[in-house]
């Protein structure tokens, strides 16, 4: 096994050292990051996305740079059997699963490179973009908590978290996407209603949850980031960082420590909560 270069010393409560956690959109920009964070604490992770070949090249540097094992899992958690596969394969390899962390949504990135019309306005946003966002965002979400859920139950113990966004919390200013381009497809740029409408939905699915299980040692909470800063367009920047008390967007490393704080015993007297991490963002 690789030395252990990049795990964190002194952990205590937030020692994950031989626990597996599950993580889906893991070849993202984030879910890689929820992985790190798992990995720097000695946790192995199974990293399960659509795309293959990035979720595997993840997982291998993931495996080298913090001495744990990861594995890569191509999956597409709208389909019921393709869950249950991936879950079976990750319990066949790990023997258990301690942790589950519901990070896959259809993002701007995937929908501008493959649905034209993800930014369209309200009047003309398409029912099959509509359903497909609710297939990814909540009903992959339901079959990978359905599936991980069992394990856990049987188990007498699990961790899940669920990813929402600040855009569930609050409605987005729609004024700051004026005249700004998306910086995946060079079109124009807004948080559409589907994704704010399925991550407001996160939010209680995480509260049934949390009071369903929490007699089965499992607990359930979520995770709202606001937004992460990916090469954005520089008026968008200035635009989104002056309604932020602090000033910015966040780094993409930012959510590394809410996610180990979430998934580890740090957090043991904690679930149904949503916890916000948005630089101040939903304080106004």
């Amino acid at each position: 096994m690789p030395k252990q270069s990049g795990k964190l010393k002194h952990l205590g409560l937030f020692d994950l050292t031989g626990r597996v956690a599950v993580i889906t959109g893991g070849a993202g920009l984030l879910g890689q990051k929820h992985a790190e964070a798992i990995a720097s604490a000695g946790g192995h992770v199974a990293l399960v996305d659509q795309n293959e070949a990035g979720v595997r090249t993840a997982s291998d540097r993931i495996a080298k740079h913090y001495g744990v094992e990861a594995v890569g899992l191509r999956c597409d958690i709208t389909h019921p059997q393709g869950v249950e596969t991936m879950v079976k394969r990750v319990k066949d390899r790990f023997r258990r699963i301690d942790i589950l962390i519901n990070n896959a949504a259809m993002t701007a990135k995937e929908g501008s490179s493959h649905q034209e019309d993800y930014f369209a306005p309200f009047e003309e946003y398409s029912l099959a973009l509509w359903e497909k966002a609710l297939a990814v965002n909540l009903t992959g979400m339901f079959l990978c908590t359905q599936a991980v859920g069992k394990v856990m139950v049987r188990q007498k113990k699990g961790v899940i978290v669920n990813i929402a966004s600040t855009a569930g919390v609050v409605a987005p200013h729609h004024e700051i996407y004026q005249g700004v381009k998306s910086p995946y497809s060079g079109k124009p740029f807004n948080t559409p209603i589907s994704y704010s409408t399925t991550k407001a939905a996160v939010i209680n699915f995480t509260r049934y949850l949390a009071t369903y299980w929490a007699k089965k040692n499992i607990r359930v909470n979520a995770l709202s980031p606001g937004g992460v800063y990916d090469n954005h367009d520089p008026a968008f920047v200035k635009n989104y960082s002056s309604l932020v008390p602090m000033g910015r967007m966040a780094d993409r490393d930012e959510y590394k420590g809410a996610i180990l704080f979430l998934v580890s015993d740090a957090s043991s007297y904690m679930t149904g909560t949503n916890l916000i991490v948005d630089g101040g963002l939903t304080c106004w």
